[in-house]
């Protein structure tokens, strides 16, 4: 380098002598295609300069390292590069197809192949469709991988042959005539090298269709998933190196190694585009049954509307030409149908009109098969099957070819058959059979609360009709009304629409003691019990806000909805109304008008249409009333009767009143009844109490003045007790006798009833009633009395019994010691036979409520 000048012998040097700079600067400056061409140079040229030795190997040698050469390290064959490729196109294009086209293309690349032949197995009919190397990617989409089904449930394999090319690219493995060497493949599952197929071999007399594209030498690969399905042959080809279009040779073992390598990362993406198809298909199952979800139950007309629904969802689902819908008929055993062949247009949901109804005997056909065995038929060809009437066919000019029923169950019972005909493309798959099974769960749930709901209209219609004939022979009659209307004229006046108002002195005089809390409701008739409920209702209300013809049919008819039983009847509804009656003439402006108004109401109403038996009654007996209100069941019951009575024509006593007012009396009567409920006694008067004694009540609050109304209607409700002797005595023998027949009721249901209510326990009925009324009746007339003064005459009427009833007691004891004594013996029934005759009608008279059983008692006692 004397003269500065640099020669390649000197470059040459240099590099030697500085491998380091060599390798930078080719890894920096050089591309990747530029190192393939030098590499490929210096092999070839190496091929052409060395003997055949192990040093310098032969053609077929050589061939096999520039295969794994060209695996190693050229661009386009690079082993990332072409996995990341075939994952690409999974995520991108996650169709079987697709993808086994991108795995052919790495595969052919990465051996030095030629071309290759794709062989598609369909995984229902084993046949197989062929794509070739030099077709254009889009044959894939457009061929078998098209699904030509209703677009919501994509079949990935089902294909159109008159969109999916010749005849000549399908065949069947299964087809004897035919030995190539992709049938021998798909038959034996394994990889096999051909070095020239144009060479005789017994195992492909048919050589190979790599043949038709110039292929000789031949790698025919089976692709497998996990489950053992074969998903397709990959035949690869190279072209014979005389022709001068490749120079690679037959394939080598190394070339079957690249190829399963490929082949087991395709098995992968193949696994998981399955996973994808079958979770997008669920995605879309179950979007497609929430629509039929929505449009049947939204829409629950009719029987037929719901049937036209469910054929034409059906049809949709499985892509089928027509659908019937068959009924189970279990009393004739017969199925039937009004509405069947959905197809020919009809597909909007809409109630087609009505066919004549056709019926026939179960297990007639392929219907009723399904109907009797309760399994699925899917028949690909119905001609071929003996239970299919080709009548029908030849009646119609329709031809029918396939042929899928499902049966239907509820509860376990078939309660129809649907027949879908014709798959518009193929025949029915098992997929098909498993969306339908699915859909077939809710087309069960849709035809059973259909029946449901037609029985439910029916049932209205029957329930109107049936209150309608009630209402008209539980509310009055004209000439009651017009009865009692004569009686208020001649009897009645009420002056103006002034705030005072005055009773003429004769109605006063013909009901002695109305006004006190002494009157007993014994001593006058039903009529004349009505006819001094409007008097009592107009002397505390007037009739500025009410009708009064309104106010008599509502009496009446209130009267009339009590049943006869002994005590809970139109004389205890009276008799309590009166004693609240008493209360708020006595007291004027203790409550709000409208409070009155509700109380006096809820004391008249309290008890309609009671049965003579206890709520803890109904609930053992399983009564439909308990069915409806499981807590407080008589009491919710009465406020519905009073409800009901209002809602009368003619009988609402209310109607003047405001909105706001109505619903406000309305709601103080529900309170009012319920409260009569003594399982709601104790806590409200316990509850009163604590605020009385923290000296916190104030009438100004609501919830206090709530309380002081639910204490009132318990001791309204409780009046007897305060009622002189002979009022008291009278009230409690007709008290039990309907107490005894509830025991009589129990002992013939196989129960014990408590002590009270059975008649052979009368000697305990004095110490009793003593403990129901120094724990219920006193501290409730205290309480009354602490809030409302006036009350006070039913808290001494109360003592003064409790007194008698104590003296009671004690005789009663005395009784007991003589016959221990043997001054009397005990008869049969368990009473006692006395002696001394003046203890007889007070012991006849006697009665008991045990302390230990007031949790058990109605809210009506005394």
């Amino acid at each position: 380098m004397d003269d500065g000048q640099w020669t390649s012998k000197h470059v040459t040097n240099y590099l030697k002598a500085n491998r380091g700079f060599l390798e930078h600067h080719v890894l920096e400056h050089v591309d990747a295609a530029t190192l393939e061409r030098w590499y490929m140079r210096r092999v070839w040229r190496e091929k052409a300069i060395k003997p055949s030795t192990i040093d310098n190997p032969t053609e077929e040698m050589l061939c096999k390292k520039i295969s794994m050469s060209k695996w190693k390290f050229c661009r386009h064959t690079d082993k990332r590069q072409m996995l990341e490729t075939l994952m690409n196109s999974l995520a991108k294009q996650p169709q079987p197809g697709r993808i086994l086209w991108e795995l052919a293309c790495c595969v052919a690349s990465s051996v030095g192949a030629d071309g290759f032949i794709l062989h598609l197995a369909h995984p229902q009919t084993g046949v197989f469709r062929i794509f070739r190397s030099c077709d254009i990617e889009t044959d894939i989409d457009n061929g078998i991988f098209d699904s030509k089904i209703y677009p919501d449930f994509s079949a990935s394999y089902d294909y159109d042959r008159e969109t999916a090319g010749s005849r000549a690219n399908f065949y069947s493995v299964s087809n004897k005539d035919r030995h190539n060497v992709a049938s021998y493949v798909a038959k034996h599952r394994h990889t096999i090298t051909v070095r020239d197929i144009r060479r005789p071999d017994s195992r492909f007399e048919d050589g190979s269709i790599c043949l038709q594209e110039g292929g000789v030498h031949v790698l025919g690969a089976p692709v497998v998933q996990n489950d053992g399905t074969l998903t397709g042959v990959i035949e690869l080809y190279r072209r014979p190196v005389d022709n001068n279009k490749s120079s690679r040779g037959p394939f080598q073992q190394d070339d079957e190694e690249v190829v399963s390598s490929f082949l087991v990362w395709g098995g992968i993406a193949l696994h998981y585009a399955d996973m994808y198809h079958a979770l997008a298909n669920q995605r879309n199952l179950h979007q497609f049954l929430l629509t039929v979800v929505k449009s049947i139950f939204q829409d629950m007309v009719s029987m037929d509307t719901v049937i036209a629904k469910v054929m034409t969802f059906a049809q949709k689902l499985v892509d089928a030409d027509r659908a019937s819908l068959f009924l189970v008929d279990h009393k004739s055993n017969e199925l039937y149908a009004r509405i069947f062949d959905m197809g020919d247009g009809v597909g909007d949901g809409q109630t087609p009109a009505a066919a004549k109804e056709i019926r026939f005997p179960l297990g007639t056909g392929i219907a009723g098969q399904v109907a009797v065995t309760g399994k699925v038929l899917n028949i690909p060809d119905a001609y071929l099957d003996s239970r299919f009437n080709r009548a029908v066919d030849q009646q119609t000019g329709y031809h029918t070819t396939s042929i899928l029923c499902m049966p239907i169950f509820i509860q376990g019972q078939v309660i129809g058959v649907m027949q879908m005909v014709n798959k518009h493309h193929g025949t029915f798959t098992a997929e098909d059979e498993e969306s339908f099974e699915l859909f077939a769960v809710y087309c069960g749930l849709a035809l059973h609360h259909t029946k449901l709901y037609d029985r439910i209209i029916v049932s209205e219609q029957k329930y109107r009709v049936t209150l309608e004939v009630l209402s008209y022979h539980n509310c009055c009659t004209e000439s009651e009304f017009n009865a009692i209307q004569q009686l208020n004229n001649s009897t009645l006046e009420v002056a103006g629409q002034s705030d005072n108002h005055f009773v003429q002195q004769n109605v006063t005089s013909n009901t002695i003691g109305l006004d006190q809390f002494w009157f007993s409701a014994f001593g006058i008739n039903d009529m004349e019990k009505v006819h001094n409920a409007v008097y009592m209702f107009v002397d505390l209300f007037g009739l500025g806000q009410f009708e009064q013809d309104s106010l008599i049919r509502f009496m009446l008819t209130v009267r009339k909805n009590y049943r006869r039983v002994p005590y809970h009847n139109w004389t205890h509804g009276f008799a309590v109304a009166n004693s609240m009656y008493v209360i708020l003439k006595r007291a004027p402006n203790t409550f709000k008008p409208l409070e009155a108004v509700a109380l006096f109401v809820s004391a008249l109403c309290h008890d309609l249409d009671h049965r003579g038996k206890n709520n803890k009654f109904m609930l053992d007996t399983a009564s439909p009333l308990a069915a409806i209100y499981t807590t407080s069941t008589m009491e919710h019951h009465h406020f519905n009767q009073t409800v009901i009575i209002l809602q009368q024509e003619g009988h609402n006593i209310l109607g003047k009143l405001k909105s706001d007012e109505f619903k406000e009396v309305l709601r103080n009567i529900k309170h009012c009844i319920l409260a009569t409920d003594l399982a709601l006694f104790f806590p409200n008067r316990a509850k009163l109490a604590q605020i009385v004694e923290e000296d916190q009540f104030t009438w100004e609050n609501k919830d206090h003045r709530l309380l002081v109304q639910a204490i009132a209607m318990t001791g309204s409700d409780l009046c007897a007790s305060s009622k002189p002797w002979d009022v008291q005595s009278e009230t409690v023998k007709v008290i039990f006798e309907e107490f005894y027949e509830q025991g009589d009721e129990e002992k013939k249901a196989g129960r014990t009833p408590i002590p009270m209510m059975d008649r052979n326990q009368l000697h305990l009925q004095p110490d009793s009633q003593v403990g129901f009324i120094s724990g219920i009746c006193i501290p409730c007339y205290n309480l009354l009395y602490r809030l409302i003064p006036e009350t006070k005459p039913l808290l001494d009427g109360c003592q003064s019994n409790m007194e008698r009833w104590k003296q009671l007691a004690k005789d009663n004891e005395r009784v007991e010691n003589d016959h221990a004594n043997g001054a009397g013996k005990p008869r049969d029934d368990g009473s006692t036979e006395i002696k001394d005759s003046k203890h007889l009608p007070s012991l006849t008279r006697a009665t008991s409520l045990p302390i230990r059983s007031y949790g058990d008692l109605d809210s009506h006692q005394t």
